[in-house]
């Protein structure tokens, strides 16, 4: 059920999908009402809310703007909705995760575990790419986002910012499992598992490779955690991965061992906690954010401990 006025529903769907047509489509309803509305919408503000292309309909600066505030308000009406019809506030929430596959095995899980241990909350967890779950924050879709990324993001709230280490994955009994770290040169003298061009991880290790004038040539392109994993254990090669928790508890795990990359461009990408901006999160979502911000933090080393 949507509690927004006719008009900013029809504007919101034509921003999300860039043109009336499919926007009709979506609405099931005639492509000339929804461009009265638009046109209503824009006369009753005074200022042109979309660029008008051959291909599609783009928001103008002050379109942008709005559609920060619809979104808002549309996300904080579910929530409205959702607490009237049950009567219970924060017990009757269920709460929307959205993030990269790093977090999903074993972050956002361990966070929803204790979140659950004090209150009645159900959750969805969709697994996405690292931009999929700032949109989908941006979006309202999801009430939270955990991802890399590189620099700030229009339209969302960062709760925390993180920079997270990057290891090399070896296999036991791996020369370099005697090393505390590794350098870039050293480590493009492996076989390496990489993810594909356009992941934040690929792209940073591509100009690190570059401003040491290095060539890699990695032997297995994949963007999911798994098989790299299965690779390193199978002696294939060397993988990288961010570092998060208890990297020593990972390790044993996943049967392989870590070692610290050395290379100061892989500081520029951070764990985020995302949230909509602007938007008033239930308190179901407030509680549960600041217990997730607590777990994306820098890894934990046992043997760095004190006694």
């Amino acid at each position: 059920m949507r509690l927004l006025p006719i008009a900013l529903t029809y504007f919101l769907e034509v921003a999300r999908t860039g043109s009336v047509s499919e926007a009709a489509t979506e609405l099931t309803v005639a492509p000339s009402a929804i461009s009265r509305q638009i046109a209503k919408l824009e006369a009753g503000i005074g200022v042109p809310l979309f660029v008008r292309h051959p291909r599609g309909m783009v928001p103008t600066e002050a379109g942008t703007r709005l559609l920060d505030h619809v979104r808002r308000s549309e996300a904080e009406s579910a929530v409205l909705v959702d607490e009237l019809r049950t009567g219970r506030g924060l017990h009757a929430r269920s709460l929307t995760v959205a993030c990269s596959e790093g977090f999903a095995r074993r972050v956002v899980p361990q966070a929803i575990a204790a979140f659950r241990r004090d209150h009645d909350v159900t959750f969805h967890i969709d697994v996405v790419t690292r931009d999929e779950a700032t949109r989908r924050v941006l979006e309202g879709a999801a009430d939270v986002a955990v991802t890399f990324a590189t620099g700030p993001q229009h339209g969302v709230r960062v709760e925390s910012a993180v920079v997270v280490p990057v290891y090399a994955i070896v296999p036991l009994g791996h020369p370099l499992t005697s090393h505390d770290s590794v350098g870039l040169a050293e480590l493009c003298e492996h076989p390496l598992a990489l993810p594909a061009p356009g992941q934040s991880l690929r792209d940073l290790f591509d100009i690190a490779a570059r401003i040491e004038n290095l060539t890699a040539h990695p032997v297995l392109e994949c963007n999911e955690l798994s098989p790299k994993y299965e690779f390193v254990r199978c002696g294939g090669g060397i993988a990288l991965v961010g570092g998060l928790g208890d990297i020593e508890e990972d390790a044993a795990t996943e049967g392989v061992a870590y070692v610290l990359l050395d290379n100061a461009v892989f500081r520029k990408r951070e764990a985020q906690v995302q949230t909509m901006a602007g938007r008033t999160l239930s308190l179901a979502a407030m509680r549960f954010t600041t217990l997730l911000t607590s777990f994306v933090r820098p890894p934990v080393s046992r043997s760095a401990l004190p006694d």
